[in-house]
Order: structure tokens, then sequence, then C-alpha cells
């Protein structure tokens, strides 16, 4: 037994770390790996980081939106954004405008180029959606992402 700050007796099995393989943060990156690593070709194919493609994405979702918005939505460092927005709208895949009440505000749109290039996407995308339903199961689908999703709001 150990003791820990408010002195109480700790079985020295409770100190250590998990097995990473139980561990909730590695088996979230795992997870995601298992299922970008199927996506990353077809970014990669038109030279698109997965960040951008967030990016991409939320903005045909919902355009115009604050580039604060994109940067949360897209699971995004606000100071990566940043950096990425130029590039993005060098390709014409995205607009950005200065909000007129707020010079310091940039909205950001998705641009004819950009919807194209999820129109161009969607049917492969849909296809790996397809066989990763078809392999885990389509109610296992959707009970894990209600779950991930419930988890997600924890952090609210």
């Amino acid at each position: 037994m150990n003791v820990v700050a408010n002195h109480t007796a700790v079985p020295e099995d409770t100190l250590l770390p998990r097995d990473t393989r139980r561990a909730l943060p590695i088996a979230l990156l795992r997870a995601r790996e298992a299922v970008v690593a199927r996506f990353r070709p077809i970014l990669s194919a038109r030279d698109v980081t997965e960040q951008q493609w967030r990016v991409i994405r939320v903005l045909a979702e919902d355009s115009p939106l604050d580039a604060s918005e994109v940067a949360n939505r897209a699971c995004v460092l606000a100071p990566s954004l940043t950096r990425m927005i130029k590039a993005l709208e060098d390709r014409k895949l995205i607009t950005r405008e200065r909000d007129p009440g707020d010079g310091r505000r940039i909205s950001l749109s998705i641009a004819p180029a950009g919807l194209a290039m999820i129109r161009e996407v969607t049917p492969e995308t849909c296809a790996i959606y397809s066989q990763i339903e078809a392999r885990y199961g389509r109610e296992h689908m959707e009970r894990l992402l209600d779950l991930l999703c419930e988890l997600a709001d924890l952090k609210e």
C-alpha cells in the first residue's frame, strides 16, 4: 500500500497506468487511425490534408461561418486554421471576407471548387462508409456515433 497526498492508503496496482489496450485516449486514437487510413488515399490524390478536408467539409455543411467556429467544428487549432486559410483560398476551395462590423473577424465560405471537390469525393467516401458499416454493422455504427457524441459533450 502507498499513501497518497490525502493520506489514504491506495493499492500499489492502482498507481500504475492502465493497459494501453484499454486506455480510452489510446483506444480512440487507434480507432481514428483505423478509419482515417481508409480516407487518406482519396485526400492525398487531391493534395488535401486531413485538417484541410475537415475545414472544407464543415464549410460545405454550413457557410459562411466565423473562422473560430470553423476551427471548433473542424477540430482544428486556430493557428493551424490561420495557416490553412491562405492555401485553401489560393486553390479557390474556400473564400474569406472580413466582417464589416468587426474587422478582426473573418468569415469563411465554401467556394464552387470546394463544392466540386466534395461532390467528386462523395461517391468514394460513401463506398468506404458502406464497407465499414457492412463489417461493423449499422446498429453498432449508430450506437458508436451516439456514444462518441455523448462523450464529446462532456467537455462542455
